[in-house]
């Protein structure tokens, strides 16, 4: 039996060349801005996607991958090695249905196949954790249970909060009321958001200005990791600085021994807008 391959969506946010390097199949969501359609990571990238969002009128709006471009990828994995386990870890059902189009692609498959579809309760880098270590031990050759083990385990470890610059994203995605909207820009009001255990957005905590909701992040993270020696991943969108100021502020009040960064991608920065940082952190 061959290594498990990997698959996940463009939502994981990993950069390409850990996905060319680590061997993992990437299916694409679609950003549509009006009458265009645009492939997520493949058609469009982040600095593109940015511009063009800064730029329209109008608010692009996201779509999931289809079924057949789900089973597609797997017949190609099966076609090379049809004995080897499929492992595909995706966006949270809670937020999108790429996981359903997923699981109905499993049904498809018509050959005799493992294929294990894995709900990543989770969105960006907070999937592509799982996602990457998931890689890097089907490299190695772990058996697909000792994988969803891990995966189970960074799960329930990963912590993620995010900070976005403007509350019009959140509000014209229907994630917050355009009262809540309003009242939140006047008075700088900053949501610490993040995702609960069955991958829904919510807000952790508000606080007014940036910094103070870096510094309320960081005590966060340091209730749930102590002295514990963690490890960092830093997201931006279209400016690097407050991601950078935002690991600064952890690197002072954690033990720190990673750190890396990634970029949002279309899909969910259609959701954040310009301006997001936010980080994944998990224990080293």
């Amino acid at each position: 039996m061959g290594n498990v391959r990997i698959v996940t969506d463009s939502t994981a946010d990993i950069p390409v060349e850990v996905r060319e390097r680590l061997g993992i199949s990437m299916v694409p969501l679609k950003v549509l801005f009006g009458e265009e359609t645009f492939q997520d990571a493949i058609t469009i990238h982040s600095d593109q996607f940015y511009k063009k969002l800064k730029a329209s009128d109008v608010l692009p709006t996201t779509s999931q991958p289809s079924p057949l471009e789900f089973s597609e990828t797997y017949e190609r994995l099966l076609a090379e090695d049809q004995v080897a386990p499929i492992l595909s870890i995706h966006l949270s059902a809670a937020m999108s249905g790429t996981h359903q189009s997923a699981t109905i692609a499993q049904s498809m498959i018509e050959q005799e196949s493992d294929i294990t579809i894995v709900d990543s309760k989770s969105a960006s880098y907070g999937i592509g954790i799982q996602v990457v270590k998931a890689a890097k031990m089907a490299q190695a050759g772990e058996s697909k249970e000792r994988i969803l083990e891990e995966v189970a385990r960074l799960q329930n470890d990963v912590q993620l909060y995010f900070l976005v610059d403007s509350l019009e994203y959140l509000q014209k995605g229907g994630r917050i009321g355009r009262a809540s909207a309003m009242i939140g820009s006047i008075l700088n009001i900053k949501p610490i958001l993040s995702l609960d255990k069955d991958g829904g957005v919510y807000s952790v905590d508000k606080v007014r200005g940036s910094k103070k909701a870096m510094t309320r992040i960081a005590e966060l993270l340091k209730d749930a990791y102590g002295d514990d020696p963690v490890g960092m991943v830093l997201a931006y969108t279209d400016n690097k600085e407050p991601a950078d100021e935002l690991a600064e502020r952890l690197k002072s009040a954690l033990n720190v021994k990673e750190v890396d960064y990634t970029t949002v991608g279309a899909v969910i920065g259609v959701h954040t807008g310009p301006g997001t940082a936010a980080v994944f952190m998990y224990r080293v």
